[in-house]
């Protein structure tokens, strides 16, 4: 089965990115496919690579990371909820006139087309948060 997912809550916040995170590794694990992982609203905090939680806590970004390391997972951040939050890839960056980037290795940042290009092509899409 071919699956996309939806994670519209950012990592600190809310229970939707780390449910996610156990999904997805869990249909990789059972050998489905994982098409894409598309982060949206909030969820687009994902993928910073700012984020420096205390030593005992997890994270949530290096993990979907690894996970885009590990199995090729497609992590598409939306461009705009990525700009309204301050996210930005070095071409964007560079476009807006910013001095650096702040995408974590693994993410990249695209349109809502990617999310519903996911809907079309994936037997279940599966929203994660609000």
């Amino acid at each position: 089965m071919k699956y996309g997912i939806l994670v519209n809550e950012g990592p600190y916040q809310h229970q939707a990115s780390d449910t996610a995170y156990q999904f997805a590794k869990a249909v990789l694990d059972k050998g489905h496919e994982l098409y894409r992982v598309f982060f949206y609203h909030d969820g687009v905090n994902n993928g910073t690579r700012f984020a420096v939680p205390p030593q005992d806590d997890r994270k949530i970004a290096e993990l979907w990371s690894q996970m885009a390391e590990a199995h090729g997972t497609d992590l598409v951040i939306c461009i705009a909820a990525a700009q309204r939050r301050g996210l930005l890839d070095e071409g964007e960056a560079k476009r807006q006139g910013k001095d650096g980037n702040n995408i974590a290795p693994g993410f990249r940042i695209s349109g809502l087309g990617q999310l519903i290009e996911a809907g079309i092509q994936c037997d279940r899409l599966v929203v994660f948060g609000d």
